[in-house]
């Protein structure tokens, strides 16, 4: 009992700590800009550079761990991992933070995926359902913990200990591992060779992939960069398709996706990644700079995502074997769309309790699918094919997160400048129907205009527009008028987004044709 107990820890916090610091350094980011003294564009390449490695490494270093030895690159990757937190943690400039981040993601392209495979691998076939139902709601939980768990680090001690606390982690994993990993228990594939060029159109394909989803608003969508990128992109994916078709050791082998529940499986990962994601790291930054609440409180109300995954998650693993995987995944994505629902009425946005609401029908959804759609990738694939089955989905996840961002974030530039461009012409209707003498109306409609610009993605709050003496009464009450009004402006350009994309998540159901009816789980 404790050899089992200890094996499901060691690969439960292999997901954990790799899952979340894909979210956790989100809301830390205006402090940690502030410490290294440099701007959050500069900044987000330390975000951006751990998922663009992490799903672009994860199938190659997957294969390389099965062809040497699966068990010493599991400790590899965890210790990787460890090394490059500790780093991160003690960096003073961005380079360094940047070098710390890229040796985490890494440590978390093998640590992850093995911690799946060998996890369901090295639990009685029995209980293989729930230990796979188990370590698929720790990743959901693990990124949706992202937030809130860097908000109260970064409130409580500082954006330092967001990495250090996973060091203790790291070597907790390595040590238990060591006691309970036998290494004869392991399926060692033999594989005869490693597909290298297959490996390298792989890693080519993902990194530009995944680099124009995050990197595409800054560049410009229709620039030379971005759709050079692209092309390079679609380019290495046809001869990566050609190439794996005809390696006797493909790193992707294709009759993955011969399997119907496996395909299904993979369209639902990334959907519901997508989708929980774009809430969990879009909304912190309109609390903190719309609604004005401090990190700590706006991590806060991320936590009703969390509570409800881990409440959902076990419900869904135990009526996964008496409705069904269609049932679960159809109310899953109903749940999430009814969450968004909430979220893209102007008024329920602005409310505490409504928001707290709107979070839990999208954690109680996720939960519903996280699970049931984790055990259904695994199917019934045992060895080379599992370790297979577990590194695609280890990368689709990660595409789920970066699709989120590439659309919801470029979405909300768009709107939040069109929030902005708004607010300039209100408030200069304002002032200029207040009749004052030209010389003041102008330095007024400068200050204001200047107040509005001066406003980036990460404050993009209400105006706090100067006053002076010559300020009179008439214009502090304008002043609030227009406050009120950008207010309103940059909350709707928050909830527009969710209300664009409710239709894509109730077509999200539609990838419940992909399951059999019958099978039992």
């Amino acid at each position: 009992m404790f050899k089992k107990c200890s094996l499901s820890l060691v690969f439960i916090l292999g997901i954990f700590i790799c899952m979340l610091d894909t979210t956790v350094m989100n809301v830390a980011l205006p402090q940690i800009s502030k410490t290294i003294h440099t701007d959050l564009d500069t900044l987000s390449w330390a975000l951006n550079a751990y998922t663009i490695i992490f799903a672009s490494f994860t199938i190659p270093l997957t294969r390389v761990a099965e062809f040497f030895n699966k068990k010493y690159f599991f400790f590899f990757g965890a210790l990787l991992f460890g090394i490059g937190s500790l780093v991160s943690g003690f960096s003073a400039t961005f380079v360094i933070l940047l070098f710390g981040r890229i040796l985490q993601s890494f440590g978390a392209a093998i640590l992850f995926p093995l911690s799946m495979s060998m996890g369901i691998e090295l639990i009685p076939g029995k209980n293989r359902t729930n230990v796979i139902a188990i370590l698929g709601v720790t990743q959901g939980l693990a990124s949706a913990m992202g937030p809130t768990f860097g908000g109260v680090i970064t409130e409580y001690l500082n954006w330092h200990w967001i990495f250090f606390i996973n060091v203790p982690l790291a070597l907790l994993i390595i040590l238990l591992g060591a006691l309970t990993l036998n290494e004869d228990d392991i399926i060692q594939e033999d594989l005869q060779s490693i597909d290298f060029l297959g490996s390298l159109l792989g890693i080519i394909m993902l990194s530009s992939f995944t680099s124009v989803l995050i990197e595409g608003r800054t560049w410009g969508w229709s620039s030379i960069t971005t759709l050079s990128v692209i092309g390079l992109s679609i380019v290495s994916f046809i001869i990566f398709m050609i190439t794996e078709s005809k390696s006797r050791n493909p790193i992707v082998p294709l009759s993955l996706f011969k399997d119907r529940n496996f395909s299904g499986a993979s369209l639902v990962i990334i959907l519901s990644n997508l989708f929980l994601v774009a809430v969990t790291v879009l909304l912190p930054n309109y609390f903190v700079n719309v609604e004005n609440l401090s990190t700590l409180n706006a991590s806060y109300m991320i936590t009703p995502i969390t509570f409800s995954i881990f409440i959902a998650s076990p419900f869904a693993g135990l009526l996964l074997k008496k409705v069904g995987a269609r049932w679960l995944i159809f109310s899953g994505f109903m749940f999430m769309a009814i969450g968004y629902i909430f979220y893209a009425d102007f008024n329920a946005l602005k409310s505490v309790l409504f928001s707290c609401i709107s979070g839990a029908f999208v954690g109680i959804g996720y939960g519903l699918i996280t699970g049931p759609i984790t055990v259904i990738a695994a199917s019934d694939f045992k060895g080379a094919q599992l370790s297979n089955a577990q590194s695609v989905v280890s990368v689709l996840r990660q595409v789920g997160i970066s699709m989120s961002v590439a659309i919801f974030v470029s979405g909300l530039y768009v709107n939040l400048s069109s929030a902005e461009k708004n607010t300039v012409q209100y408030s200069n209707k304002a002032i200029l129907a207040m009749k004052l003498p030209n010389n003041i109306t102008q330095k007024i409609q400068e200050q204001t205009t200047q107040s509005i610009a001066s406003q980036n993605l990460n404050s993009k709050s209400p105006l706090n527009l100067p006053a002076n003496s010559m300020i009179s009464t008439q214009i502090n009450e304008n002043k609030k008028k227009i406050e009120k009004y950008a207010k309103n402006a940059y909350t709707f350009a928050f909830s527009n987004l969710y209300q664009k994309a409710v239709p894509f998540i109730f077509l999200g159901t539609t990838t419940i044709l992909f399951f059999s009816r019958r099978k039992k789980y």
